[in-house]
């Protein structure tokens, strides 16, 4: 399957433009792509390279990316990327446990020994500090997590948090690809004609 896993970091924040998603703009978005076994970083004027490979893929993932990766990067596609076949790992664990987790925890807690290298506001400090490459890393890093998150949880049907108390517990995800969706190897494509 050629699915991609993604993930975006912004040259500002909510507060920075009053939580108008169209006003957030992108620093960097990093991939990785089952179909190459390969890592690729974005810069915000490189982006019109990252959409035929978006349009291409199976399916995008992401963490907490139907509610705020896709829509930062609709401000630059001319279609609607929320159209395009999607598995937002947040949405699942939201889903099982009926609140929303941190990538760090659940990896913390999923895996051994694998973290997150650092957190989105410092990726804007590095943006205001012009330090870009910092910013590529660390995006890269979010990817490689979610993907190891996304592959355990879709070989063993389950992830696992820390409790309030400590303790670590499982709960159920379902990241199979939808049959509608792995039968079609098509185009996706929303550009308004």
């Amino acid at each position: 399957m050629n699915e991609i896993v993604f993930d975006i970091e912004t040259q500002n924040t909510f507060s920075d433009v009053n939580n108008d998603f169209k006003k957030l703009r992108i620093s960097c978005v990093s991939i990785y792509r089952y179909e190459t076994d390969s890592y690729e970083s974005f810069e915000e004027h490189e982006l019109g390279k990252l959409w035929p490979i978006l349009e291409k893929a199976d399916r995008v993932i992401g963490l907490n990316s139907g509610h705020f990766d896709l829509p930062v990067m609709n401000n630059y596609y001319l279609g609607d990327l929320l159209k395009f076949p999607h598995l937002d790992l947040m949405e699942s664990v939201k889903e099982s446990l009926g609140f929303r987790l941190k990538l760090n925890d659940i990896a913390q807690a999923t895996l051994d020994g694998v973290e997150k290298s650092a957190e989105g506001l410092q990726a804007i400090r590095w943006w205001k500090e012009g330090k870009i490459d910092e910013i590529k890393k660390y995006c890269e890093q979010d990817v490689r997590v979610t993907k190891e998150v996304y592959e355990f949880g879709k070989k063993n049907k389950q992830l696992f948090y820390k409790s309030l108390t400590g303790e670590i517990l499982p709960f159920r995800v379902n990241f199979e690809m939808p049959a509608t969706v792995a039968q079609k190897k098509n185009i996706n494509l929303t550009l308004p004609f």
